[in-house]
C-alpha cells in the first residue's frame, strides 16, 4: 500500500469511528448527545425559527430523519474508503462483472455489504477483507436496531411533555383564576404533586432524549412551554397557603420546576437567574407566550 492507500483507509476508519461515537452518545448514553446529531438538530432548528404555521412542526422529524441518513452515509462512505485501496485484486468478480476501481464501486460494495443484500456479484477474496466486511454487516444491523430502538423510546417522552402541558390546561380551565385555592387543600395538594411527578419525568426525559427539546408544538394547548409558567404560579400560590399539605406541595412542584429551569439552563443555554426567566426565554424560543 502506498502513502494514498494509508490515507484512505485511516480516513475511512476515522469517518466510522465518528459515527460509533455519535451513535452512542445519542442513543446508548443516556444524558448525551452526539456532535453530529447534535449539529443537526440544532441547524435544523434554527432554520424552522424562520418558518410559521406547521410546517415548522416538521423540522424536528425532518431533522431526525438527517441524523438517521448521516449515520447511514459516514458508515458507507467509511467502509468504501476502506476497500477502496484493495479493489479490483482483494475482490472476487462473478463472471460477466466488469472489474472496476474506483470510489463508486468501493461505494456499491459498501451500501450492498452494509444492507446485507448480498447480490454475490462482487465479494470479498482475501480472509481480512471477509472479516472487515462482515463486520460492516453487523455494524449495519446494529445501526438498524439502535435506531428504531432510540425512536421507540423518544416518542412516549414526547407524549409525556404534552400530558403535562394538556393537564395544566385542565387544571387552569377547572380551578379558574383562583388556582389551587378554589379547591379543597387536600384535594389541591394531591394535584399539585401530581403534577410534580410529571415535571420531573419531563426533565428526566430532556436529558435522557436530547433530541426532545427541538420538537416544537403548534397549537400551544399541548406545548410546556407555552403552560410552564402556570405551573410556577400555582408552586407559588400554594406556598403563600395557610394550609401546610398544600405548602409542602407547593415546594414539591417548585423544586420540580427548579431542576426543570437547571437543564433548561445548563443544558439549553436557556439565560436567567430564576427559573421564571429561564422559562420565559424557553416559551420566546418556541414562539409561545405564557398567558396569566
Amino acid at each position: 500500500m502506498d502513502f494514498g492507500d494509508v490515507l484512505w483507509t485511516v480516513l475511512g476508519a476515522g469517518l466510522i469511528l465518528l459515527m460509533l461515537v455519535d451513535v452512542f452518545h445519542t442513543l446508548l448514553y443516556p444524558h448525551g448527545s452526539g456532535p453530529v446529531s447534535r449539529m443537526i438538530m440544532r441547524g435544523f432548528w434554527l432554520l424552522s425559527k424562520r418558518v410559521r404555521g406547521r410546517a415548522s412542526s416538521l423540522a424536528a422529524p425532518v431533522a431526525m430523519a438527517a441524523v438517521i441518513g448521516a449515520w447511514a452515509a459516514l458508515v458507507v462512505v467509511g467502509w468504501a474508503l476502506l476497500y477502496l485501496p484493495h479493489l479490483p485484486e482483494g475482490f472476487v468478480y462473478e463472471a460477466g462483472v466488469p472489474q472496476q476501481s474506483d470510489f463508486f464501486e468501493a461505494v456499491y460494495v459498501s451500501m450492498v455489504t452494509l444492507s446485507t443484500v448480498g447480490f454475490g456479484d462482487v465479494v470479498a477474496g482475501s480472509p481480512l477483507l471477509r472479516l472487515v466486511s462482515a463486520s460492516e454487516a453487523v455494524t449495519g444491523f446494529g445501526l438498524l436496531t439502535a435506531t428504531v430502538s432510540g425512536i421507540l423510546q423518544m416518542y412516549p417522552a414526547l407524549n409525556r411533555r404534552r400530558a403535562l402541558a394538556h393537564q395544566l390546561n385542565l387544571f387552569r380551565e377547572a380551578a379558574g383564576p383562583a388556582g389551587a385555592s378554589s379547591m379543597d387543600p387536600r384535594h389541591a395538594a394531591g394535584m399539585l404533586e401530581s403534577l410534580a411527578r410529571s415535571v420531573a419525568s419531563v426533565s428526566v426525559d430532556m436529558l435522557s432524549f436530547h433530541e426532545t427539546y427541538y420538537f416544537h408544538e403548534v397549537e400551544p394547548r399541548g406545548s410546556l412551554p407555552a403552560t410552564v409558567v402556570y405551573a410556577h404560579h400555582l408552586a407559588s400560590g400554594a406556598k403563600a397557603s395557610e394550609n401546610r399539605e398544600l405548602q409542602f406541595a407547593g415546594r414539591m412542584l417548585e423544586a420540580a420546576l427548579e431542576d426543570l429551569a437547571t437543564v433548561l439552563r445548563g443544558r439549553f443555554r436557556h439565560p436567567g437567574t430564576t427559573s421564571l426567566e429561564v422559562f420565559d426565554d424557553y416559551s420566546r424560543h418556541h414562539r409561545h407566550r405564557q398567558s396569566g
